[in-house]
């Protein structure tokens, strides 16, 4: 999929599952469970391992090393999609700080002109895994929602950046709409080509609202499986009890990114 991402591009366009509005917080409010599948923060030791285990089984899978550690510290954040059984999914998200973020080893001056923009805040999604062996882009676009969700809870991010291989550029472009904002450059860390992909936060919200008013998306486009904002509310009460939810209004007006931790996964 990408540095600190992966999921075969073909394979997560094909997938399929219908939206539900089944969104039920737990009682322990660190998870919430959207199509079969709970989804919240990763807590603790067992928790980064469960995530990091199916992380590196995914990128082993694909001929990636399975050495693979998830990105730690306060700027980061990492998410966990699971079943009954198992860990099908996990994100990490970080937000811009003194130390930068992970695409900055190969893009920092790109990043340094949206650094200059007035009142810019920059958020990077990293260490991305889905197991897409079942029917998934409704489960995939809940995963993907949370991490906003959350972000718009706690931070105040404007520009969302993903370094992705090119072999899965267009996922992300026709997923959920990111576009480059570079030419292809090496990525030292792997040794491999990357491509530094940007995303809007008011893009992300205006792309909800469109679904929201029935306007058509193209077919491999994760906004129409997005949550609703009922939805919205009860997965942000889930997440973090220190972080009151956003109205539903403003839910996607913030947004977090992802920080340091490269890891290739070209799928």
């Amino acid at each position: 999929m990408g540095y600190g991402s992966h999921i075969p591009a073909a394979q997560a366009c094909a997938c399929h599952g219908n939206h539900q509005n089944n969104v039920v917080a737990p009682p322990s409010g660190e998870r919430f469970f959207h199509d079969g599948v709970g989804i919240g923060i990763a807590r603790g030791a067992t928790d980064h391992a469960r995530a990091a285990g199916l992380l590196n089984r995914m990128y082993g899978w694909r001929g990636y090393g399975s050495g693979h550690a998830l990105p730690t510290g306060e700027h980061c954040t990492t998410f966990l999609a699971e079943t009954e059984h198992a860990v099908i999914g996990t994100l990490s998200l970080a937000v811009d700080h003194s130390g930068g973020l992970a695409a900055d080893h190969t893009f920092r001056d790109i990043l340094d002109e949206f650094r200059k923009t007035p009142g810019a805040s920059l958020c990077e999604l990293a260490k991305f895994a889905f197991d897409t062996s079942r029917p998934a882009k409704s489960r995939l676009a809940a995963l993907f929602h949370t991490v906003l969700i959350f972000g718009s809870s706690e931070y105040n991010c404007t520009d969302l950046f993903i370094e992705v291989n090119p072999r899965h550029k267009a996922f992300y472009e026709a997923a959920l709409g990111f576009r480059a904002v570079a030419e292809p450059r090496t990525n030292r860390s792997v040794n491999a080509p990357s491509y530094l992909l940007w995303l809007s936060v008011d893009a992300i919200r205006q792309q909800i609202e469109a679904v929201r008013r029935n306007q058509a998306m193209g077919k491999h486009s994760l906004y129409p499986y997005f949550l609703s904002p009922v939805e919205e509310r009860r997965v942000a009460e889930a997440l973090e009890g220190r972080t009151q939810p956003a109205p539903a209004s403003r839910m996607l007006g913030h947004l977090p990114g992802c920080d340091h931790g490269h890891a290739v996964a070209q799928g």
